[in-house]
Order: structure tokens, then sequence, then C-alpha cells
């Protein structure tokens, strides 16, 4: 009877070692607000820069732009077109009041605001993403692209950061997902032998 306990034992353990694991995956991923409490604005002169170098972004954070739509928009742009606040060739934009953007590759993503003057006077941000981290498997409620003038309507680039959300996170989830069933139903079915 000893040995079956242990097995028993070693068999629960290997379970709990796996949630375990696949719990870590899904905390490693981060949420921020772009600004803060302030938002994406131009109201009270908010400091993007300083706040993007207050932290310290992975690959599968999410950062999310909370604004008034009637006021503001959030556009990808290249870096020559950050600099410029150039609007004319967005590679996504988003326009709901409430964007999240999924970081999906390292380097830096440059955003402005592509209503006329907000750009010139601050209202831009550099988000450098300087390590990988995994994904997060919790559901984002992220909105598509919208059309914003010259014809970019639901048009991304490649290395644009991902407007759906963790779409690839929930294909890797399932598979996750498949794998802890599989390995708990083994170790239950090693209870059961025993």
């Amino acid at each position: 009877m000893g040995a079956a306990s242990a097995r028993r034992g070693s068999a629960l353990a290997v379970a709990a070692a796996v949630a375990a694991m696949m719990w870590a995956g899904t905390a490693a991923a981060a949420v921020y607000e772009v600004g803060d409490k302030l938002g994406w604005t131009i109201m009270n002169n908010p400091d993007y820069a300083s706040w993007a170098k207050s932290k310290k972004f992975s690959v599968g954070d999410t950062i999310v732009f909370t604004y008034n739509k009637q006021f503001h928009n959030v556009i990808a742009v290249s870096k020559a077109d950050y600099k410029n606040c150039d609007v004319t060739k967005p590679t996504a934009t988003w326009s709901t009041g409430k964007d999240s953007v999924v970081l999906n590759t390292t380097g830096h993503h440059y955003f402005i605001c592509g209503f006329p003057g907000h750009c010139a006077i601050g209202q831009k941000v550099d988000v450098p993403v300087l390590s990988s981290a995994a994904p997060s498997t919790a559901p984002t409620m992220a909105p598509t692209p919208s059309a914003a003038g010259s014809g970019s309507a639901g048009r991304a680039a490649a290395a644009a950061p991902s407007p759906h959300g963790n779409a690839a996170s929930t294909l890797g989830c399932s598979f996750a997902l498949t794998i802890a069933a599989s390995v708990l139903s083994v170790a239950a079915a090693s209870l059961n032998l025993l």
C-alpha cells in the first residue's frame, strides 16, 4: 500500500506542477493604461515620453488607449512618421475611445493622435518593447482597426501591434488546455489503476 500511495502522490504532484506552469504563463503579460489616469489626451499636458520610460514593456503586454473618440484617435506609424507627425501612412488606426493594443514584437512601437495639431503638441508615444514574455491568455476586448480617412480601414502592416487582442494566444491557450487535460487524465487514470 505504501508504493501505491507514493505513486498517487507523484501523479498529483506532476498534475499540480503542470497547472502551476500554465498559470504562470498566463500571469506574465501586463496591461498598461497609456498616460495612466490622464489617458490619451492633450489636456493637462501629459508627458507620454516620461510615461513610457517609467514602464518595462514585454512582448505580449497590452497597452490601452482611453480617450474621447470625438476629439482623438490612435494611429500606429513608422519612426519617421512619428518624428514628423505624419498621419498619411498609418500601419493601423483605432478610434473607439477604449483601444487595446497587444505588443507582439520587440522594438519600438510608435503611436500618434491623428487629429490636426495633436501630435505636434505632444500627443504621441514611443513604446519600447525590450524583452519577451509569455503572452497572456486572459481575454481582452480589443477592437479591430477602424476607418480613418486615407483608405486605411482595417489595414495593418505585418509588424504593427495586434489590434485583435489575443487571437494568437487563444490558439495557444486551447493547445495548452488540451495538454493540461491530457496530463490530468493520465494522472487520474494512474490513480484509478493503483
